[in-house]
């Protein structure tokens, strides 16, 4: 039976010259608007006071009538209250701790987008026109959006890479189940092997950023050659330089993709290990590989196909041993070095590959939570002892 999701479709498209102008004085002003209400509530969020968005919109009422901010007129007014209400959002999420205090955007290095929603654009027969545009943007359509589709917000966004996409958020009602199968998989994550499956299969790590590294560094000492300013030889730098980054970040999206939606097609159940990645790229001489793995974007991906698709992700407990515990007869090791790639059980001899051990061991703790609860606990203690070794609490990232 298919289900309704909301989905965004995201495309590229290419502005004439006409229409660039309007989105980046669009941009401008979001930026500008997000700041001075930022800054409005950080100063009364002082005086121990809190502001509202209905407080902030109401600025941006007065604000508007000013010589100085006159300007603001000039745009479509929707981006700029969607901008108030993300700043909204951001404050709950800082209330309730699930993020920092919200930070002030950067001309240089915040994202360049503006927000629509329906009564400032117009999709009609595949034509996508803004306000304050009269012709339609020339998007190419690389994927049909769903039957009888009606976007309720549209984004504009240009990357660091001069790119212009647009995102059309839509309700999409042709999403099915995939068919039920008995299998279940156990995946640990990894740097030298992207991926180890519990079934002894390995996915290799394709190390996208390494492949480009030489280019990179190239492009990378070209825009240090350049003085800094507002020149535009240093802009046409730094656009080689992000142009380099934007095809790394496409392609390992693209094999994210492919293998995710393969494992989810293939499995029934599926198993990861909970890793702190934030804290792990901490270590300098590994955050490059690591944030080159792409592990949260990976893990991301498996969620929302996993419940599209009608599948089950279960994830382990980021201080379960995996590594540590026989798959075989579950004995614990006491210490298991980064180095170590193979190893034998010295209880029942079984020789193990490291991460198809690991494997096997996070499906079987995945499996017994998938049937009992996720209230479940990996085993912390070798077979026979009396007493297990009291649990670690479980971290969660702020």
């Amino acid at each position: 039976m298919a289900t309704s999701v909301k989905r965004a479709f995201k495309y590229r498209f290419y502005p004439t010259d006409a229409q660039a102008t309007e989105p980046s004085r669009t941009f401008g002003c979001v930026r500008k608007v997000y700041n001075m209400a930022l800054a409005a509530r950080t100063e009364a969020w002082a005086r121990k006071q809190r502001i509202s968005y209905g407080g902030t919109s109401a600025m941006l009422t007065a604000w508007k009538k000013t010589e100085e901010l006159a300007y603001l007129n000039e745009v479509s007014a929707v981006p700029l209250q969607q901008a108030l209400r993300h700043l909204q959002t951001a404050f709950a999420n800082f209330f309730a701790k699930r993020t920092g205090y919200p930070r002030f955007k950067s001309k240089k290095k915040s994202h360049r987008s503006a927000e629509y929603t329906t009564s400032a654009f117009r999709y009609r027969n595949g034509e996508l026109r803004l306000a304050k545009m009269a012709e339609p943007l020339a998007i190419v359509w690389s994927r049909p959006l769903p039957e009888n589709a009606k976007p309720s917000t549209v984004t504009v966004s240009r990357d660091s890479a001069g790119r212009w996409f647009v995102s059309m958020l839509c309700r999409d009602s042709q999403i099915r189940p995939y068919p039920a199968t008995g299998t279940a998989v156990g995946i640990d994550l990894g740097l030298d092997r992207l991926l180890t499956l519990s079934t002894g299969e390995t996915i290799a790590n394709p190390r996208h950023e390494r492949k480009d590294r030489a280019r990179l560094a190239k492009a990378q000492r070209a825009l240090a050659r350049k003085a800094k300013g507002q020149g535009s030889n240093r802009a046409k730098a730094r656009r080689a330089v992000a142009r380099i980054y934007a095809r790394i970040a496409d392609r390992r999206r693209d094999h994210l993709h492919k293998i995710s939606t393969r494992l989810v097609r293939e499995n029934q159940t599926l198993v990861i290990e909970d890793l702190a990645v934030r804290n792990m790229i901490k270590n300098r001489s590994l955050a490059r590989t690591i944030s080159d793995a792409g592990w949260s974007e990976f893990r991301n991906m498996l969620e929302y196909k996993a419940s599209w698709h009608g599948r089950e992700l279960v994830v382990a407990d980021r201080w379960f041993p995996s590594s540590k515990l026989c798959s075989g007869c579950g004995a614990k090791r006491d210490t298991m070095p980064l180095n170590v790639g193979a190893w034998t059980c010295r209880t029942c001899g079984a020789r193990h590959d490291r991460d198809v051990n690991a494997a096997k061991n996070l499906l079987a703790v995945g499996l017994t939570a998938s049937v009992f609860g996720a209230d479940v606990r990996p085993q912390r203690s070798t077979p026979g002892r009396r007493s297990a070794t009291k649990q670690k609490p479980t971290r969660r990232e702020p």
